[in-house]
């Protein structure tokens, strides 16, 4: 997959402004796969607001 070289938060859910990959989405998917967490687009409004990348919370989150 190629990733698009520029930021574009036109589109990003991500609610930490503060994050230097914040519409960049392949270096925001890389960064967490990393950490084994989910990135906050995946998440509802609600269950992004948490921070919490957890796939459990994620689980969680896609239950409610």
């Amino acid at each position: 997959m190629d990733c698009i070289a520029t930021r574009d938060i036109s589109h990003c859910t991500c609610s930490c402004t503060s994050c230097d990959k914040r519409g960049s989405c392949c270096q925001c998917v890389i960064y967490h796969r990393g950490k084994g967490e989910i990135p906050g687009c995946f998440f509802s409004p609600e269950g992004e607001a948490s921070y919490d990348r957890s796939l459990a919370h994620f689980l969680r989150d896609q239950t409610l």
